[in-house]
C-alpha cells in the first residue's frame, strides 16, 4: 500500500456510504460466466501511479494479452491524488474496473461492503500457494481472501546524500537516532542550504502517526477495531509536526498544503530540494528517477528500544465483485504475481515481490535503486515488530481526519492538544465507536 507522504490515500466516504443494499446483494450474487460470452472478453484494470509506473503496467499487460489472447485489458489509472474518490464513485454507480488496485484499509472498507471478491471463488484461475504466508494474511479480511499483496514495502526515511554533502551536514546514523536528532539533523541541512532546500521533504502524515505509536507500545487500531492509541501519544505527533515546520526543518504550512498529493516529480524530494523524506521504501526508484540523485533509505528514528515500523503490502490486487468476468480477472491477477516474464517487466515497482520465486527471478535485473530496496526489506523483515491490525470499516476516513488535523495546526488554526481532542473524537465517530 503506498500510504506515503506523497501517496497518503484519500477517499469520498460519501461516496463509499452510498453504495446502496440493493447494489451489495447483487455485488454477492453470482457473476456471469466468463464462457457465456462469444469471443474475446474485456475487462477493465485500475491503478494509481506515475507515469514510468504506467509504462511498466502497460507493457505487462501486453505480455499478458499475448499469452491469452481470448482476454483483452482495458488500463485506466491516474495520479493517486483523485483515484480514490473515483473509485469510490465508480462502485457506487456499479460500474468499478474488474480488477481494482488498492491499499491500506480500502481492501477491508470495500470488502466490509460487499463490492469484493471472495478469491477463494477463482482459485481455478489465481494460483496463491507460493505467496508469503504474511503477504497473504495481509490481503485478508476476518479470514476471507480478498486481496493480493503486490510486493512488500516498509516506511523509511529516504536521504539526499548530495544534498547533505552540499550542506556539509554528516549522514545521520539510523541504528542510533531519535526523532530529536531527526528534527535537529533537518535544520541543520535547511539553515546551511540554498532557499527552499529543506531537510525534510515533509512534516508528519497518517502513516507515521501510526508508526509514533507503535514505538511507545501502541497502535493505530486494535485488533477488535478500536483506536489503539491515547490522546498523549497525538498530541506529542502534532507537537512535533509543528515544531518542524516552525523551526524550518519542515517547510511552512502553505508550502506542505501546497505539495499534499502531488506526482512524484513534484515532490521536494524529488526535484532535489530536500534532505530527507519519510515514505514508502517502494518508492526509492522513482524518487532517485526524479531527482536524478542516487537516493538512499534509512531506519525510521527512535526504532530502539521499542520498533514502531512494520512490512506492509505495498499494495494489494482485488477483483470487484460484480465483475462479469471474474475468470479473466483472476488470469490477469495470477499473472501480475505469478509469472516471471511480468515480474521482470515490474521488478519491485509495486514492491519486493510476495512470491519467492519472483523475487528470485529478478534478482540480477533489479537496478541499483531496486536492490537497496529488496535490502532495506530484508533487513526490516529481522527485526522483531508488534503485529499490525487492519483499520475497521470507516477507517479510511481516519487518514484524511488526521491530514486535517495536522494542517490546522501548523496553520495554528487548532493547538496540538485541541487537535489531538478533535482528532480522537472524530476518528472514534469515523468507526463507529
Amino acid at each position: 500500500m503506498e500510504r506515503s507522504l506523497f501517496r497518503s490515500l484519500r477517499t469520498s466516504v460519501a461516496a463509499i456510504a452510498a453504495i446502496s443494499l440493493v447494489s451489495l446483494t447483487a455485488a454477492c450474487s453470482s457473476a456471469p460466466s466468463d464462457e457465456a460470452q462469444d469471443g474475446p472478453v474485456e475487462i477493465r484494470f485500475s491503478w494509481w501511479g506515475n507515469e514510468g509506473r504506467a509504462q511498466l503496467t502497460t507493457k505487462a499487460i501486453a505480455e499478458f494479452e499475448a499469452a491469452n489472447p481470448d482476454i483483452k485489458v482495458k488500463p485506466e489509472y491516474g495520479d493517486i491524488s483523485g483515484y480514490f474518490d473515483k473509485l469510490a464513485t465508480q462502485v457506487a454507480a456499479n460500474d468499478a474496473p474488474d480488477v481494482i488496485t488498492m491499499g491500506g484499509a480500502y481492501p477491508a472498507e470495500y470488502a466490509n461492503r460487499g463490492a469484493l471478491l471472495d478469491l477463494s471463488k477463482v482459485g481455478g484461475s489465481l494460483d496463491l500457494s507460493t505467496m508469503d504466508p504474511g503477504a497473504l494474511e495481509n490481503g485478508q479480511v476476518q479470514g476471507t481472501q480478498y486481496g493480493v499483496s503486490t510486493g512488500a514495502n516498509a516506511l523509511a526515511i529516504v536521504i539526499n546524500p548530495t544534498v547533505f554533502a552540499a550542506a556539509g551536514v554528516p549522514l545521520p546514523d539510523d541504528s542510533t537516532w531519535g526523532w530529536d536528532d531527526f528534527a535537529k539533523t533537518a535544520a541543520d541541512v535547511t539553515a546551511k542550504s540554498p532557499k527552499g532546500t529543506y531537510g525534510t521533504a515533509t512534516v508528519l502524515t497518517h502513516d507515521s502517526l501510526d508508526a509514533f505509536a507503535r514505538q511507545r507500545g501502541e497502535s493505530l487500531y486494535t485488533q477488535d477495531g478500536q483506536l489503539g492509541l491515547g490522546k498523549d501519544t497525538v498530541q506529542d505527533y502534532f507537537d512535533y509536526s509543528l515544531k518542524l515546520s516552525e523551526s524550518g526543518a519542515a517547510p511552512n504550512a502553505s508550502e506542505t498544503v501546497e505539495k499534499l498529493n502531488v506526482s512524484t516529480e513534484q515532490t521536494l524530494m524529488g526535484m532535489g530540494q530536500a534532505g530527507m523524506m519519510l515514505t514508502w521504501s517502494n518508492s526509492l526508484s522513482a524518487l532517485s528517477k526524479a531527482s536524478g540523485a542516487d537516493l538512499k533509505l534509512l531506519k525510521l528514528p527512535g526504532e530502539t528500544p521499542t520498533a514502531g515500523i512494520w512490512l506492509q503490502s505495498s499494495q494489494f490486487y482485488t477483483i470487484s465483485a460484480r465483475s462479469k468476468h471474474t475468470e479473466a480477472a483472476a488470469k490477469l491477477v495470477d499473472f501480475l504475481v505469478n509469472d516471471e516474464s511480468a515480474a521482470k517487466i515490474i521488478q519491485s515497482d509495486r514492491g519486493v515481490p510476495s512470491n519467492s520465486g519472483m523475487r528470485t527471478a529478478i534478482q540480477d535485473l533489479l537496478t541499483p535503486q531496486g536492490k537497496v530496496e529488496a535490502e532495506y526489506i530484508d533487513q526490516i523483515g529481522k527485526m522483531d515488530f508488534a503485529p499490525t491490525y487492519i483499520g475497521p470499516t470507516g477507517s479510511t476516513a481516519v487518514s484524511e481526519i488526521t491530514a486535517r488535523m495536522n494542517t490546522d495546526v501548523l496553520f495554528k488554526r487548532l493547538s496540538p492538544e485541541k487537535a489531538a481532542e478533535q482528532w480522537i473524537s472524530e476518528s472514534n465517530a469515523a468507526i463507529g465507536k
